[in-house]
């Protein structure tokens, strides 16, 4: 099975700018924006919710939170 073009398109983008993707200055939240949520898109993930389904049947839940021995934490 081949990637999709748009996976392709990602590849070839941060290969000719893979030196601004890896300073310290590209965070956490241009990667997601930049690269995973259309990642994700192209496979045919609903990253946006376009769909409009309630939480529990959401493809994405953007910044889940799990209880971890009594507290609240943001998995990485």
């Amino acid at each position: 099975m081949a990637a999709p073009p748009e996976v392709l398109e990602l590849v070839e983008r941060f290969q000719n700018n893979a030196a601004e993707y890896r300073s310290s200055t590209y965070n956490e939240t241009m990667l997601r924006r930049d690269f995973l949520d259309p990642l994700f898109a192209a496979l045919g993930w609903d990253v946006a919710n376009t769909q409009g389904v309630d939480l529990a049947h959401r493809d994405v839940i953007h910044e889940d939170a799990i209880k971890i021995g009594g507290f609240t934490k943001a998995p990485e």
